[in-house]
Order: C-alpha cells, then sequence, then structure tokens
C-alpha cells in the first residue's frame, strides 16, 4: 500500500510540473550540472528558485535551511549533517549556513563527481563572497529573476502592457492569481525589509520605507545619492550602502554609462532601475493598471521593464551583462547599449504606441559619433515589427528578436 501512495505522490508531482511554467534558464542549469560538481542558483526571493530545484533534480533529496532544526543540523555539525546525503543535495538558502561551503568543497575534491550540490540563496553578497573563497572552479553560478515574458506569454497571460508593468513577473502572483499589490505588499514586508534591515541593521524603518519609494521614484532615471539622502534624512554613504544591499538582493539595476573610455564607466553617473515593474508600481501606490495609463512615469515604467526583460535574457543564457546607457554632456542620449568589445549594438526605448521621427534621433547621432555599431533598435509599446532607415522596430511582445550579443 505504502509504494502505491508513493507512486500516486510521484504522479501528482509529474503532473503539476508538466503543467506549470517552463524556465528558460533550466537548459543551462543541468548543462552545468554535467560539467562542474556544485551548482549555485541564485536570485531575488521567490523567483522560483526551490521550484525551478525540484522540477529538475526531482530525485535529488532536497533540504531547506530556512527550517531552524535542519539549520541548526548544519550549523552545529556539518560533517554530520551532509554525510545524510553521500550522492549530494540541493541545499535551498544555503547563506543560512555558509560555513557548509567548505565542508563540500573536500567531499566534491574526495568523489570528483559532477552535478553532486545543487545551492540556492537569494543574498549573493554574501553566498558568493564565501562560495567565491571555497568553491573556486569547483561551482558554476545561475542568476534566476522571476518569469520573463518570453517564459508567460505562451500561457495566455499578456493583455495589454499596462497589465504587464502592474502585475510584474514573481512567480507567485501568476501560480495563485493573486492580487498584485496585496502579494507585493506582502513581498516587500516579508523579504525585503526583514533581510535588507537585518543586513543594515536598520534601526529607523520609517526612513527605509521612504528611501524605496523615493528609489521606486526614480526608476529609470540618473541616480542622484545627495538627492536621495536629503529627502529621507540620511548621509550619503548610508544611501549608497543601501543601494548596494538592493542591488546585491537582486531588487534594483545600477546601470554603468557607456564610454570608450572603459574607466569612465565607473565614475560617472549610473541610472537606477527596478529589476520588476509590479515591485516598482506598489511602492510607487499604484493600485490598478488603469493608473498607469496616464502616470507620470509610465515611460520609465516601460524602460523598466524593457531592461530587466533584457538581463533576463542574458543571465538565462548563463552570459555576464554587458547592459550600458550613454548620454553625453549635451543631453543625447541612448537607452541600452549592448557592449560587444570591439563594436556594440543599441536601443531606444519608448512606450508610445505610434512611431515618430523623433524616435530616430538618438540613434542616428549615437551611429555617427560610434561607427562600430552592428544593430540599431526601437523598442516600443506598439505591435508591429519592421525595419525603417535601417533601424529595427520591435515590439515589447517581441523581445527575442533582439541581439544582445
Amino acid at each position: 500500500m505504502g509504494e502505491i501512495v508513493n507512486e500516486i505522490d510521484k504522479l501528482h508531482q509529474l503532473y503539476y510540473y508538466l503543467y506549470m511554467i517552463k524556465r528558460k534558464i533550466s537548459y543551462k542549469v543541468l548543462q552545468y550540472s554535467k560539467q562542474y560538481p556544485v551548482v549555485i542558483i541564485t536570485g531575488p526571493r521567490q523567483s522560483g528558485k526551490t521550484t525551478l530545484c525540484k522540477m529538475i533534480f526531482p530525485d535529488k533529496p532536497y533540504i531547506s535551511l530556512e527550517d531552524p532544526d535542519n539549520r541548526y543540523f548544519a550549523q552545529t555539525d556539518p560533517r554530520g549533517f551532509l554525510e545524510q546525503f553521500p550522492e549530494g543535495a540541493v541545499l535551498d538558502e544555503i547563506q543560512r549556513s555558509t560555513d557548509l561551503f567548505s565542508y563540500i568543497q573536500t567531499i566534491v575534491d574526495e568523489k570528483r563527481k559532477d552535478g553532486m550540490y545543487i545551492l540556492t540563496g537569494s543574498q549573493q553578497f554574501e553566498m558568493i563572497e564565501k562560495a567565491s573563497q571555497s568553491l573556486a572552479g569547483r561551482a558554476a553560478i545561475v542568476k534566476l529573476l522571476p518569469f520573463s515574458i518570453e517564459e508567460i506569454k505562451d500561457y495566455g497571460q499578456i493583455d495589454n502592457i499596462e497589465k504587464v508593468l502592474y502585475t510584474g513577473f514573481y512567480p507567485r502572483i501568476y501560480d495563485k492569481d493573486l492580487n498584485p499589490t496585496e502579494a507585493l505588499s506582502f513581498y516587500v514586508n516579508s523579504y525585503i525589509e526583514r533581510d535588507v534591515r537585518k543586513i543594515l541593521n536598520v534601526t529607523d524603518l520609517s526612513k527605509f520605507e521612504i528611501f524605496l519609494r523615493l528609489c521606486a521614484g526614480r526608476t529609470g532615471q540618473i541616480l542622484n545619492l545627495n538627492s536621495i539622502g536629503n529627502e529621507c534624512g540620511v548621509s550619503h554613504n548610508t544611501i549608497k550602502k543601501w543601494l548596494s544591499v538592493l542591488e546585491a538582493s537582486y531588487i534594483i539595476k545600477i546601470l554603468r554609462p557607456y564610454y570608450k573610455n572603459m574607466n569612465k564607466r565607473l565614475i560617472r553617473s549610473p541610472k537606477l532601475y527596478f529589476l520588476d515593474t509590479g515591485l516598482a508600481c506598489y511602492l510607487l501606490k499604484i493600485k490598478t493598471m488603469s493608473q498607469i495609463l496616464s502616470h507620470p512615469l509610465k515611460g520609465a515604467l516601460f524602460e523598466t521593464f524593457i531592461l530587466s526583460e533584457l538581463l533576463k535574457k542574458i543571465y538565462n543564457i548563463g552570459q555576464d551583462d554587458n547592459l550600458y546607457f550613454f548620454r553625453n554632456h549635451k543631453g543625447n542620449e541612448v537607452d541600452i547599449v549592448f557592449d560587444k568589445g570591439k563594436s556594440c549594438n543599441i536601443a531606444e526605448v519608448k512606450s508610445g504606441k505610434t512611431i515618430v521621427q523623433d524616435f530616430f534621433k538618438a540613434l542616428t547621432f549615437f551611429k555617427k559619433s560610434y561607427s562600430n555599431v552592428d544593430n540599431q533598435y526601437i523598442i516600443y509599446g506598439g505591435d508591429q515589427n519592421r525595419v525603417q532607415k535601417n533601424i529595427k522596430i520591435v515590439s515589447w511582445k517581441n523581445l527575442e528578436a533582439i541581439e544582445i550579443f
């Protein structure tokens, strides 16, 4: 009878995974598991790391270090803890017990077997530092962001751009058909404030909440640390520290400016982007998708959406981020530059649904100044795809057409 129950459980699990949204990054994770003894999957809270691991490694033991009993065992007797899993395991939220890295190193060096351990974590600054010390050359690292538009559009989830921007892409919202405002309210309270405040030892919660909302109001804009600090009532250095933790937690992306001189990319003001528009909308107090239609930040939210989608596309194929923006002292600006080393691709992002002549100006200026441009794109809020003036006009629904490398 027990065997029959186990088989039924397996069939239920198989049914669930067959009908869930498949993640593009699965192929890269499986590839790495055949090449490295350890695969580390990092990304924001609730981006689907646990579900991904259970889906593609169904036969591996799964242990969550969020569980106090598991965590206590791992911290007090790491050897005994790992001996439970002679063939390896999926260890979820490994940042809760990073001392395990050294013991894992010893095991994989002895057994020399690929794909033994799949480790996940949502705090890359803490986890990657320890992993680089103990597992250098032994671990592949992948970054899993929430759903991409490519992953959900085959499931009838796309109606219009306002709905996409308002809803965002956190998997639980789609899985449980949740109200985005409510779900993201719980997300901020349960994860962002808890995790980030713990790391930063923030004592004044009200200032940190103001900081989060100010950042959302600046998505897609040049980052001004002094301005945010003055409005929050905290120092420039404090804002810098808070931003670094948000970026390491995959809440925001700091986009660097593009210059031929590489050093200038590090010293000129960058742009700030949220990695999920739904989260940005919640922090902006946008409570319905209809509010986006006339919202003054609709263009910035659309640009935020496009940048996030391009990052997902890069991470899903295991590549390093090569995205920048261009802006000179005269105000000429190109939204996205794809740095390919000796050449680049460029893109302008426009939320409008009608192509107008002004859309072409920035791309034309950039190409005259930088002759090493391979492809030019206008990514816009309309539905048509075409080529005009040797520039590829791409709908927001067709981002797979964008060549990044």
